[in-house]
């Protein structure tokens, strides 16, 4: 059964994050049902399958781990910026931090990209005005860097964020999140079917280390099938029982859909994908508001993970063409969607964009496009799938999405080849459903290739 299987018997009472009677529990986590209940006919209601992990002791006594109300901590704020005045989402990626903000380092119209490890005082009364907090100054490559500011700058704009981190990758922001906002007895909800490291990451790695959180992280979509959780109403539902919500938007991209303003805490993204666009950095980031993000940041003082100066660069490059990218792969996307759901061939299709899928009118009312990847089901086996995707010119066989070259992959071979087929079918991971992740290439050849491709078959 599908992790996000609909139930229209949901009340909004038993959201799964009182701690009375799982303290008994160690090292473990349980399927839960996350009952939501919408004010809509009943035939609307949806119930979300959730992940809760439950673990016996936190030894982070760090008074800075605690955990601060999600009623007070919504990263989605009204800033005053130099910038304030834009309303496009294409003039902040362009400008934001940098002609409307940057701090002069040089005329160029590119921010420069600041290679070095660790900064310099002139005197030591510098140091000591630094150390006490009457002056800002930069010290230590881990701890900050001029061009990483500047995209950390943009990215809060775009998300209508106080305040954005970047760390070395999307892993490691959810990582360093979950070990930096987890307070002693609380839990994880998650929706099961998100990207598998992350699912590994909660189910495996925080139970060991003694780690139960309150919190709900969800991606919306998700991937592969790109279910949406409606994120008001989550929010709504957790900051009664007092816990955060996380939104993990690297399938939307803030373009799409703006997680703080519908009322999430955080929302993390992996920039390796839209964000810089090309395939060629590692990035990821979290913002929110700046009581929650300097949580984040102190545990990642500790931790590392930190972006190089050239990596920032290259996101902040990205960055400048990311609407007009996610505009065209959205189009395309679209296009795609609807010529496969009337193939012969195709059984099955997974959009938000289209009619027929579970979360369409939610889907329109949170977000303003579907995104540049289309999951489909091949009607045929692993083998005949297999020729399908061999079958295809254009796209390269890869992980990830989000760049400017398509790339297309079976989530049974690439994903989840290492767990045995029933297992791979406990999170609806079949032999014969296909990734298809749209880059900026023309429609017309894009259509050409799949339609020979299925041809082929």
């Amino acid at each position: 059964m599908n992790a996000f299987d609909i139930s229209a018997r949901s009340s909004c009472h038993n959201i799964a994050l009182a701690t009375t009677p799982f303290r008994h529990l160690s090292s473990s986590y349980h399927l839960m049902t996350l009952k939501l209940q919408h004010h809509v006919s009943i035939g609307e209601r949806r119930s979300i399958r959730v992940v809760r992990i439950t673990a016996s002791l936190w030894p982070n006594t760090d008074s800075t781990v605690s955990q601060p109300s999600p009623a007070e901590s919504n990263g989605a704020l009204e800033i005053d910026s130099p910038y304030s005045f834009l309303k496009c989402d294409g003039s902040k990626t362009v400008h934001a931090a940098e002609r409307l903000g940057r701090g002069i380092v040089t005329d160029a119209i590119t921010t420069p990209v600041v290679n070095t490890s660790v900064y310099f005082f002139k005197k030591t009364a510098d140091l000591i005005d630094w150390k006490e907090k009457r002056q800002f100054s930069y010290e230590y490559g881990r701890y900050g860097n001029p061009t990483t500011a500047v995209l950390e700058e943009k990215m809060s704009a775009l998300e209508g964020a106080e305040s954005t981190l970047f760390l070395a990758s999307g892993m490691c922001t959810s990582s360093v999140m979950f070990l930096a906002l987890v307070p002693a007895g609380g839990h994880i909800v998650t929706t099961t079917d998100c990207y598998r490291r992350t699912r590994i990451f909660i189910a495996n790695m925080l139970p060991k280390m003694g780690i139960t959180v309150s919190l709900f992280f969800t991606e919306t979509p998700t991937n592969p099938f790109q279910r949406c959780v409606d994120i008001k109403l989550v929010s709504e539902l957790c900051h009664r029982k007092g816990a955060l919500v996380c939104i993990d938007g690297t399938f939307s991209t803030p373009i799409n859909q703006k997680a703080l303003s519908l009322g999430a805490d955080l929302v993390v993204n992996s920039a390796t994908k839209y964000i810089a666009g090309h395939h060629d950095v590692l990035a990821g980031c979290i913002s929110g508001s700046e009581k929650l993000i300097s949580q984040v940041r102190s545990f990642h003082f500790i931790l590392g993970g930190t972006l190089s100066p050239n990596s920032a660069y290259l996101v902040i490059r990205g960055m400048k063409t990311l609407h007009l990218r996610v505009q065209h792969q959205n189009s395309t996307a679209m296009k795609m969607a609807q010529l496969l759901e009337t193939h012969p061939k195709v059984t099955r299709v997974y959009y938000p964009g289209l009619p027929s899928h579970p979360e369409y009118a939610l889907a329109k009312r949170q977000m303003t496009g579907f995104g540049g990847v289309v999951c489909f089901d091949i009607d045929g086996d692993i083998m005949r799938t297999i020729k399908f995707v061999d079958s295809l010119k254009i796209p390269y066989i890869a992980p990830s999405f989000g760049g400017v070259e398509s790339v297309v992959n079976q989530p049974a071979i690439m994903s989840y080849w290492d767990l045995p087929r029933k297992e791979r079918e406990k999170y609806r991971i079949y032999d014969n459903t296909v990734r298809f992740c749209f880059g900026v290439e023309g429609y017309e050849d894009l259509k050409d290739d799949v339609l020979q491709a299925l041809d082929a078959i």
